[in-house]
């Protein structure tokens, strides 16, 4: 079995994905988004954003053979820096940008009744090994706007019957940089609005709690028992 190893971030073009499964058709995929606890390389400023540091972090330790990097609005300002500063380190970056907003999949697992826990990471799953699903879609009690978090855990504090609204809405639906989409919520739908701390969807996050009467949070790193409360309290109370 190939030992190669391929690292992306974010929503990559998925014509180059096919091209570059073509050409290593064993390599291992790594998301490198996700905190893998490698030791931090203090490249980045102690406070960043905690996803870009697990994309620094996890190129350095794993030195991917290519690094599928997407850096334009289908991501952000902080992934286009990143490939920058690990091509300077010797990586093989491959920059991508997927902006299109239009022949959009349909939207099926944010709606579903599977835990928001699974709904994430089935969506997330789905970029590189697209498959189709056909689960029935539920009334939604309430919502959840924004990125996977850092702390995945957080997402075990939802009821099943939670609807995925956001940039994850947007990887489900295929286009990344669909903004229309990113902004939208049912407004009847009580929401919990996250973003990761230092991150600049942080501006729309809060701006949308307040316009739908939501719920904004930020997390640096893993929730702490008071972001884990206010959040209990908001789906409890409402």
């Amino acid at each position: 079995m190939s030992s190669d190893k391929i690292g992306f971030w974010g929503y990559p073009d998925p014509e180059i994905v096919e091209k570059i499964k073509k050409e290593y058709p064993n390599a291992e995929w790594i998301d490198l988004d996700i905190d893998y606890n490698y030791p931090d390389k203090n490249i980045l400023p102690e406070s960043y954003c905690k996803i870009i540091k697990n994309i620094i972090n996890n190129s350095l330790e794993i030195k991917p053979i290519k690094i599928i990097a997407p850096i334009g609005k289908d991501k952000c300002d902080s992934g286009w820096f990143a490939a920058q500063v690990l091509r300077d380190k010797g990586l093989d970056i491959i920059e991508t940008k997927y902006e299109q907003t239009s022949n959009k999949n349909p939207i099926i697992i944010s709606k579903s009744n599977l835990p928001l826990f699974d709904k994430v990471n089935t969506i997330m799953n789905n970029i590189i090994t697209p498959k189709k699903y056909n689960f029935e879609e539920v009334k939604p009690k309430f919502g959840f706007w924004g990125v996977p978090p850092n702390d995945m855990e957080i997402l075990n504090l939802f009821p099943n019957e939670t609807h995925i609204y956001g940039w994850t809405r947007c990887v489900e639906a295929g286009t990344p940089a669909d903004i229309d989409l990113e902004m939208y919520v049912d407004e009847d739908v009580p929401t919990v609005f996250y973003a990761q701390a230092f991150c600049s969807k942080a501006q729309l996050a809060k701006y949308l709690a307040d316009k739908y009467n939501g719920l904004y949070i930020d997390i640096d790193d893993y929730a702490n028992n008071s972001i884990k409360a206010k959040i209990e309290a908001f789906l409890r109370l409402r």
